[in-house]
């Protein structure tokens, strides 16, 4: 079938992915967006996925600082000096480090979460759950389901972008490796909140970032 120029153009925004690829999966899914835009984002995975063998030493550490009271360091690998002067790469990198600024991300990857944090986490739930009066029967039940759903919270490749919530950041790293042909790996972050640890009043500074990455 004959693909339209203006399909071409809106799936390019959509996805990132460059034309040829766009072109590819608007005939391969005849014409219609939606799927070419799922067509894309599992051929970025699969390309995601043949790189992982790949070694990833190039790249950059970005800094950001919100308003002087939040800041993150950042270190996100490439597999070329060239990709990692490329203005989509260092636009991603500042993207992810104003995410992990908003939405405060305790690990990398969900295999990176040690067995001290999640049991602390049970312990919690299982707190919580019976002083609300959580029958004693349901409550392993009930903390189960929250721990298959714990990476989603706390590591930051499986949480929700906070500009476009349609998106996960390892959805993010798989359309860029798509797009530059590259293994993007993110390796490792810290932040810093003012006067963290220091006894005073609490503001929702995660909330206000939020809310300013999402008008970006």
């Amino acid at each position: 079938m004959s693909i339209n120029a203006s399909d071409v153009k809106a799936l390019r925004e959509k996805t990132g992915a460059g034309m040829m690829n766009c072109k590819k999966a608007l005939s391969e899914c005849d014409g219609n967006l939606e799927k070419a835009i799922e067509f894309l984002r599992k051929k970025g995975l699969a390309a995601a996925e043949k790189k992982q063998s790949r070694v990833a030493a190039e790249g950059i550490v970005h800094s950001y600082i919100h308003g002087g009271r939040i800041g993150v360091l950042l270190e996100v690998n490439c597999e070329t000096d060239f990709v990692a002067k490329n203005d989509d790469f260092k636009n991603f990198v500042h993207d992810v480090a104003m995410h992990i600024a908003a939405a405060d991300p305790k690990f990398v990857k969900a295999d990176e979460m040690d067995q001290t944090f999640k049991d602390k986490e049970v312990e919690i739930w299982t707190a919580q759950l019976k002083d609300e009066g959580k029958p004693e029967k349901i409550i392993p039940k009930i903390v189960e389901g929250k721990l298959s759903k714990l990476a989603e919270e706390v590591c930051l490749c499986d949480q929700k972008f906070v500009k476009n919530t349609d998106l996960t950041i390892n959805d993010l790293i798989n359309e860029l490796t798509l797009k530059l042909g590259e293994k993007i790996s993110i390796r490792r972050f810290m932040k810093w909140n003012l006067g963290e640890g220091i006894e005073k009043k609490q503001d929702n500074l995660a909330e206000e970032v939020s809310k300013m990455a999402s008008k970006q």
